[in-house]
């Protein structure tokens, strides 16, 4: 694992350890991701490790959030890590009250199932796990746990050795179910987190290895010519953050990438 890894899950592991008894009871519902042929997953974040501040044209993320409702999102990221990311689990909550009909998705360095468990407690319908930080037998607790609670899971992954991985555990009935209700997603992410630098040739690179589950590109879509681009390597998904936070108009841009995604798919 890499160093900005190490250090993201020891901040993680100290702050589910932080984490009193929580109260799933009372929480908005879990809702499921409605797919189309082609769909983003829009994010909000207020600042990245690579590209610094995010938040410059973000007066309200409610309002955010709702621009990309809007604009055809089929889920909502929320960043909530607190010490490279400035995120909490109040913008999470903020967002989901926001869009009460789009499902809203905790990103963070997960790694505890208690985690998930706060996750569902302030509303949101799923969670990113990332398969590197995660031994098989953690990782098995926590889909266990989001599935438990009807929740979806953004499984991401690296690289080769990752997705085989990731194979694995989707020949495993109760996961291979999972992905083929669109419970279980898996991500390629293209930003190398030892350097922070995007490299888009991982898409292309392990196209021929995505698992048979709705499959998302991760990190430095800007267009809709990328979310075609990225149809054409056979994935359903993007997870757009940077593009639209700088967006002028981030509802146009979301339904764009749709749109340009889902003509390449029909194509």
């Amino acid at each position: 694992m890499s160093d900005f890894l190490q250090s993201m899950a020891t901040s993680s592991a100290e702050r589910a350890a932080a984490l009193a008894s929580i109260r799933v009871a009372g929480a908005p519902p879990a809702l499921p991701i409605r797919f189309g042929r082609f769909d983003v997953i829009a994010e909000i974040k207020d600042r990245s490790p690579a590209e610094g501040e995010l938040a410059t044209q973000l007066n309200e993320r409610g309002a955010q959030a709702r621009r990309y409702a809007e604009g055809g999102a089929a889920a909502i990221s929320v960043l909530t890590e607190p010490s490279r990311f400035a995120g909490s689990l109040q913008h999470l909550a903020d967002v989901v009250a926001a869009v009460p009909d789009t499902p809203v998705m905790r990103k963070d360095f997960l790694v505890e199932p208690v985690q998930v468990v706060e996750a569902r407690s302030v509303g949101a319908s799923g969670v990113l796990l990332i398969a590197t930080m995660l031994s098989d037998a953690k990782l098995c607790a926590m889909l266990d746990c989001a599935f438990e609670h009807d929740m979806f899971v953004l499984l991401e992954a690296f690289d080769a050795h990752d997705l085989r991985r990731v194979g694995r555990l989707l020949a495993l009935p109760q996961y291979q179910q999972s992905a083929s209700r669109g419970q279980l997603l898996v991500g390629v992410n293209t930003r190398d987190l030892r350097t922070l630098e995007v490299d888009a040739t991982r898409l292309e690179q392990f196209a021929a290895m995505l698992p048979q589950a709705r499959c998302v590109a991760e990190s430095g879509l800007r267009s809709a010519a990328d979310a075609a681009a990225v149809a054409e390597l056979g994935y359903q998904l993007a997870l757009v953050g940077t593009a639209l936070m700088r967006s002028a108009d981030p509802a146009a841009l979301v339904a764009d990438m749709v749109a340009a995604g889902s003509a390449r798919i029909a194509a």
